[in-house]
């Protein structure tokens, strides 16, 4: 039986120079951005953070929401429905010299430029178009609230 559940995932945007940082799974050719899923009862921002630290070991700040994807696949004949909510990240330690070590034995980063986001098979694939728009259009982030965040 398929999986019928919408996985929300919360995924960093890293740019440095032109270039941003990207993950894949060791031995697969399409990439990602950094991130993972969002446990219940968490917020957006805490889940991306908990998870680039735990991914790469680094305490990076979110900069902004910058928008959302959503993205249907099947991975080993099982189809999967996920919402990428995607921000804006920075933080010290990183450089587009050096590709940001793992935490992780299965996954490794790397540096790839903006302009060829469709070679590095970013996944989903509309991201591949909409980060670079995204990205000029800072300043004008939507930021969105919950009631669990307002009586915090």
């Amino acid at each position: 039986m398929a999986k019928r559940e919408i996985e929300v995932l919360v995924r960093g945007v890293i740019v440095l120079r032109g270039n941003v940082v990207v993950c894949r799974t060791k031995g697969d050719s399409n990439t990602y951005l950094p991130g993972g899923h969002l446990e219940f009862g968490e917020r957006a921002v805490e889940a991306l953070q908990r998870e680039v630290l735990e991914e790469m070991g680094l305490r990076l700040k979110v900069k902004g929401f910058l928008g959302a994807a959503e993205h249907t696949f099947v991975q080993r004949g099982e189809k999967h429905c996920e919402i990428n909510l995607v921000f804006r990240m920075s933080g010290r330690g990183l450089s587009p010299e050096r590709a940001p070590a793992s935490r992780e034995h299965w996954i490794e980063f790397a540096w790839v430029p903006l302009a060829k986001l469709a070679s590095a098979k970013l996944e989903p694939a509309p991201l591949r178009k909409l980060l670079p728009v995204w990205l000029k259009a800072t300043g004008r982030e939507c930021w969105g609230s919950s009631y669990a965040s307002e009586r915090r």
